[in-house]
Order: C-alpha cells, then sequence, then structure tokens
C-alpha cells in the first residue's frame, strides 16, 4: 500500500522560511516524480514544484526563486525548501506521486504566512 506523509508546516512571519518533509513508503521511490501541491482556502489544488526520478525540476512561476524541491531516494523523502515566503503562499501543502493511471496524495500539511 503507497503512503506519503507530509510533516513540517506550521505558522510563519512573511519573509521566513519553512521546509517539508514528504515520506514515501509502499513504492520504488526512485522510481517516480514527485510532486508538491497546494491549495489556498476557496481555491483550486496546483502544482507548486515537481521533481523526476533522475533529478530533473520545474516549478510554478509564483514560487520560482523562492522554492526549491529536493529528494533522497536512500531515505524515501521528498522535501521542498521554502524561503521568502509571502501570505500568498498560505494553504494546504500536499504531496504526490502518480503511478499509472492514479494519483496519491498525502494528508497535506498547514502552511500559514503572516503578515
Amino acid at each position: 500500500q503507497v503512503q506519503l506523509v507530509e510533516s513540517g508546516g506550521e505558522l510563519v512571519q512573511a519573509g521566513g522560511s519553512l521546509r517539508l518533509s514528504c515520506a514515501a513508503s509502499g513504492i520504488i521511490f526512485s522510481d517516480y516524480t514527485m510532486g508538491w501541491y497546494r491549495q489556498a482556502p476557496g481555491k483550486q489544488r496546483e502544482l507548486v514544484a515537481r521533481i523526476t526520478s533522475s533529478g530533473g525540476t520545474n516549478y510554478a512561476d509564483s514560487v520560482k526563486g523562492r522554492f526549491t524541491i529536493s529528494r533522497d531516494n536512500a531515505k524515501k523523502m521528498v522535501y521542498l525548501q521554502m524561503n521568502s515566503l509571502k501570505t500568498e503562499d498560505t494553504g494546504v501543502y500536499y504531496c504526490n506521486v502518480r503511478i499509472g493511471t492514479g494519483s496519491i496524495w498525502g494528508q497535506g500539511t498547514q502552511v500559514t504566512v503572516s503578515s
């Protein structure tokens, strides 16, 4: 059974930093592209960043230059380093992996950026 567990979300002031973590189990982690998504109140879930099995990355325009996604295949972990946080970064952050035609999500971790 594939499971993703996020952690690291908290309340932080604008301009601050946070590091989110996602622990994966039940998959051959190194084979898969991993993603971080977020959902702000009243908005649709959106892609924040993605990292391929070979380490290639892509980012939403809104976070380029501020966020960095990384992975540790030995530990089956994916991270999201978030710097220069803005109030608009507030939301629930979800870890994601696509397996075949399906998509697995974690339970999410709340990030709140105060002004």
